[in-house]
């Protein structure tokens, strides 16, 4: 094999879902990047494939990337594998294919299984138009900005999510977006495969009765044409700031959740409000 970088798609779950093709390049190139080696000798064990193998991970891409660059100067081939499904899909493997194709390394893809995809052609909503948005912040404020934004989007939205934080994600998106329906798909392909189906509420509902484990796909039916009403952030903050028992702080914070703005925006404009409101008093 002469000098090529291979983005490999691996099974998310079920190992049948892996292709020929991609059994048989792993056994022929001479390096294998994989994003936890650990995991991956698993996979490999399992076909019977043994090759040097490397890391290649967010925390370590740029030390990483330099080494598997130099292997394909040497004229190595090389297989970019992630823990499960497509490689360069909230991941930073892209990076590694920016950088090869900018050396004019060859970059072949080989495909396979996908959550994102795999949860939207069974979800039931709309496929014609959709729009994949990885994973969204971990903070509840900008978490809601994130998602009022794609509030209106015409397509169905997906998103990956954390376990722990899937609770708070619904929530969050029935307050952003209204109670539209959803599809929270989990344990894709695995024998304890779910794909919850409904309005927020009831899908909110379900999940904080059980114990979700790994990543989870939600989708969400696309936003109507018409622009979502939020409240702005001065009336938010003057009816926060009516009760003198809040302080500026927490009245800021509280309405950078309502509102979806930054808590230092929030901030800004809870000063403005107090002081306003001060001056008042005191004509």
């Amino acid at each position: 094999m002469i000098a090529t970088l291979y983005i490999i798609a691996t099974p998310i779950g079920n190992l049948e879902d892996i292709t020929y093709r991609a059994v048989r390049i792993l056994g022929e190139v001479d390096l294998i990047a994989a994003e936890d080696t650990r995991h991956s000798l698993k996979l490999l064990n399992h076909f019977g494939i043994t090759k040097p193998m490397t890391s290649y991970f967010d925390h370590n891409k740029l030390f990483k990337g330099e080494r598997i660059l130099n292997a394909l100067r040497q004229g190595k081939s090389v297989a970019l594998i992630s823990d499960a499904g497509t490689p360069c899909i909230s991941d930073p493997g892209y990076q590694l294919v920016r950088d090869a194709i900018a050396e004019h390394i060859p970059v072949i893809p080989v495909p396979g299984a996908c959550a994102a995809i795999t949860a939207l052609s069974a979800s039931g909503l709309p496929s014609d138009n959709f729009s994949f948005v990885g994973f969204p912040p971990s903070r509840q404020g900008k978490r809601r900005a994130f998602l009022t934004k794609l509030a209106n989007n015409p397509g169905t939205l997906i998103l990956y999510e954390a376990p722990h934080r899937l609770v708070e994600t619904l929530r969050d998106i029935h307050e952003t977006m209204g109670n539209r329906r959803i599809v929270v798909a989990r344990e894709l392909t695995k024998i304890f495969e779910e794909l919850l189906r409904g309005e927020v509420a009831s899908v909110l509902e379900l999940v904080s009765e059980i114990k979700v484990r790994g990543e989870v796909v939600v989708l969400i039916e696309p936003g109507e044409d018409t622009p979502l009403e939020t409240e702005p952030v001065e009336e938010v903050l003057w009816r926060l700031l009516s009760d003198r028992t809040i302080s500026v702080k927490d009245a800021a914070t509280k309405a950078a959740e309502i509102t979806g703005v930054s808590r230092s925006v929030a901030y800004t404009k809870a000063l403005e409000v107090r002081n306003g409101a001060d001056c008042d008093k005191k004509q």
